[in-house]
């Protein structure tokens, strides 16, 4: 049977992550100093963003938690999440934020994966029943603002894509934003995103699949092509995909169907290849949907989807170097 996203394995996940969401130490810190003053902790620097080992995966441990509840809104640590957001998403703290993104230094801060993250965020807040939601909406609203700038700023001089699949991302980065842009009718901000992905990757051919590298959690083909199927009218996206991976029938590029070893948890950057197995069942079971029932690359996609959660689902919890992330992508992964 297909594994999918429920209540039992929501609360899981809530509890793991309310356990790192304030958890202010270990951190990894991406700070530039200015001088003297910028030599900081984290919750002075971040007085939202502090914990969950660095900001980026904290700011989506926040989508997580809020995500879960909106989901399951009887979930047994609903009231915890609820008291966390509550107790963090205050005017002070946003502009503590704010403060710390608006110095020169900090402009290119957590392009473009943390940038997405908060916009993800932002739309998951904005969607929820939760009373408390239109308040933190518009508490956290200056960040939204902040990071729309930013893309709409970024987008037209980004000449090229960056195609890792590691933070740097620019398929993954836009999927999300995408996403966010379309549920809060950002309407031009939308149109800059389709255009910069049709810029980028519509004449994209026979994708060799060169991956994975040690680090990665994202696959760069098959993010590029998740991102291509939101763009994309449904025919023209048919159309893009065979001819960007013209073998997927026949499994191959071969690589993209075996899920990746992890030989070393305790490592940060080898822990990422959890993530990855995480992330290709995501992308898989999402173009998946994509096809026809009879289409013979809807049934590959769907049994490598399978086999790569199941190789790393009972890993999501474990060790703190991938503890304080994968939950999310396994959520991702699971609700495909």
């Amino acid at each position: 049977m297909t594994a999918q996203l429920t209540s039992v394995i929501a609360s899981k996940f809530a509890g793991l992550a309310l356990d790192h969401l304030t958890r202010e130490y270990p951190n990894k810190l991406t700070h530039s100093l200015a001088g003297p003053s910028d030599v900081q902790g984290p919750r002075a620097l971040h007085p939202i963003f502090y914990g969950s080992y660095d900001w980026h995966s904290c700011v989506h441990g926040y989508w997580l938690l809020l995500h879960l509840i909106a989901r399951f809104p009887d979930l047994p640590e609903a009231s915890k999440i609820v008291a966390v957001v509550d107790h963090h998403f205050t005017e002070a703290n946003v502009a503590g934020e704010r403060a710390y993104l608006d110095l020169p230094h900090n402009l290119g801060f957590e392009r473009p994966y943390g940038w997405a993250w908060l916009l993800a965020l932002s739309a998951q807040v904005q969607a929820l029943p939760q009373a408390e939601a239109e308040r933190w909406s518009r508490t956290i609203a200056p960040l939204t603002d902040t990071f729309v700038e930013r893309f709409e700023s970024f987008l037209p001089k980004a000449t090229y894509p960056l195609r890792v699949g590691t933070h740097f991302n620019m398929a993954f980065a836009l999927a999300l934003t995408l996403d966010f842009a379309r549920q809060t009718s950002r309407d031009s901000l939308a149109a800059l995103i389709e255009e910069t992905a049709r810029r980028w990757f519509l004449n994209d051919v026979g994708c060799q699949a060169w991956e994975p590298a040690g680090d990665e959690f994202l696959s760069p083909s098959l993010m590029e092509a998740e991102l291509m199927r939101r763009v994309l009218p449904q025919d023209q996206f048919i159309e893009w995909f065979g001819a960007f991976l013209p073998d997927i029938a026949l499994r191959q590029p071969a690589t993209l169907f075996e899920p990746v070893t992890v030989s070393d948890r305790t490592d940060g950057k080898i822990a990422h290849l959890d993530g990855l197995n995480l992330s290709r069942a995501w992308c898989q079971r999402s173009l998946a949907r994509a096809l026809s029932n009879d289409d013979p690359r809807r049934a590959v996609l769907l049994d490598s989807a399978d086999r790569h959660l199941a190789s790393a689902l009972d890993h999501v919890a474990g060790d703190y170097m991938g503890e304080h992330w994968l939950a999310t992508f396994a959520t991702l992964a699971l609700e495909a």
